[in-house]
């Protein structure tokens, strides 16, 4: 079992499955040991990582945490989720949701994993875990609506099939929160973002998972899982009429062009039109068997040029909620600087909160800084969208994820 710990944890006799700082920050290079001894947990304390994930299935787990009664303080239940004062998560930083996220996507991972081999048994989804699921997505997004929605982006080509329903789900959340949506219909939202692609689960592996381009034949087979997915759930009887819209009609298209019923403009429930948009971004930005992720301001950029794709007015609520300049866009500043985003500022998406770290006037590293472009003090500002392949960096995604 993977399990994101403090570095001051670390113990000899864990086994280090993932170093979470940055490529520029520790002597160590995405390295899975066993610490057979102290020198390398010194090593990456001194180095100033603050988090890593260790494989408790290969080696030491922490040790346990004293129940409840015997904790000095008790906390309530809305205390240990963060909470304010009316049981709403309340809103905290990017990185201090960061871990918490993390844990939530490897838990997600594995629970998408396991109902997408139930299904394939020909074995019900049970719902209940998956409403927990969604709680659990929800109250990250809620807390804080970008770190959740980043991380997912990062998922491999392996996780992509279950962590592209995690992020679906998200986005769908922060989302119907753009748009407005009561706390009822956005649930519905959420759900039907989890189950999207479920009849995935009931297409042939072989061409579920191939890595070159489908033929024909085996397109026609792919555009058969909403439809499949649709029937697995209804028949299950538990799934509402809103989400269960979502998996059915989620491919379909503002113009009338998409599938499987070829709906047009309002024809298509709302719900089903943000998923088609969340559905879209995240496959686009996401590395693939076939071919790698777009960077995320260009996949905007391009969703934003399909004309009859996506219905306009959610779409452009869709960018204002990832912003003009998402987490992980590379960025020119007027003083030549380069930077990545880290966050949004929701006064002015022109004004993200960057982390700074080459200059190109003269080219070359500079010491790592983060810049609020909305602050008074600060004199920078965006002058371009740079793409990170025709700057040679190859692991920007390191370089703006908090620890």
């Amino acid at each position: 079992m993977l399990k994101v710990i403090p570095s001051a944890q670390l113990r000899v006799g864990m086994f280090l499955h993932k170093l979470q700082g940055n490529w520029v920050d520790h002597p160590f290079w995405r390295s899975s040991f066993l610490i057979a001894d102290k020198k390398p947990i010194k090593a990456i304390i001194d180095s100033g990582i603050v988090e890593v994930i260790i494989d408790t299935a290969k080696g030491k787990d922490i040790e346990a945490t004293p129940p409840p009664s015997q904790a000095k303080t008790a906390k309530t239940p809305a205390q240990s989720q963060g909470a304010d004062k009316d049981n709403k998560p309340a809103s905290v930083s990017m990185e201090a949701e960061w871990q918490r996220a993390q844990s939530i996507c490897l838990e997600a991972k594995d629970a998408v994993a396991s109902m997408f081999r139930e299904v394939r048994m020909g074995n019900s989804i049970q719902l209940d875990e998956v409403k927990s699921l969604v709680a659990d997505i929800s109250g990250s997004v809620t807390r804080n609506p970008e770190t959740l929605i980043s991380i997912a982006r990062l998922k491999s080509a392996d996780d992509y099939t279950y962590l592209h329903s995690v992020a679906v789900s998200a986005m769908m959340i922060a989302l119907a929160k753009q748009l407005g949506l009561s706390q009822a219909v956005t649930e519905q939202a959420a759900l039907g973002g989890l189950l999207h692609d479920v009849g995935k689960a009931l297409m042939p592996m072989e061409v579920l998972n191939k890595a070159g381009k489908l033929t024909d034949d085996e397109y026609a087979i792919i555009k058969t899982h909403p439809a499949q997915g649709y029937k697995l759930l209804l028949a299950g009887g538990a799934v509402n009429p809103e989400s269960l819209d979502v998996v059915l009609h989620h491919h379909e298209k503002f113009d009338g062009t998409g599938y499987p019923d070829q709906l047009a403009g309002e024809e298509i429930s709302l719900l089903a039109r943000m998923g088609a948009v969340c559905d879209v971004y995240d496959a686009i930005t996401s590395n693939r068997p076939y071919k790698s992720g777009w960077e995320p301001s260009l996949s905007i950029k391009r969703m934003s040029a399909w004309e009859g794709h996506f219905d306009p007015v959610v779409l452009k609520a869709f960018i204002k909620t990832l912003g003009i300049y998402p987490a992980g866009s590379l960025v020119k500043l007027a003083s030549g600087k380069l930077g990545v985003v880290l966050e949004q500022n929701q006064v002015s998406l022109l004004k993200p909160r960057l982390k700074v770290f080459l200059s190109t006037k003269p080219k070359g590293p500079i010491a790592i800084e983060e810049l609020d472009l909305s602050s008074a003090r600060c004199q920078e500002f965006i002058v371009s969208l740079e793409d990170p392949a025709q700057w040679g960096f190859k692991k920007l995604d390191e370089l703006w994820m908090p620890i």
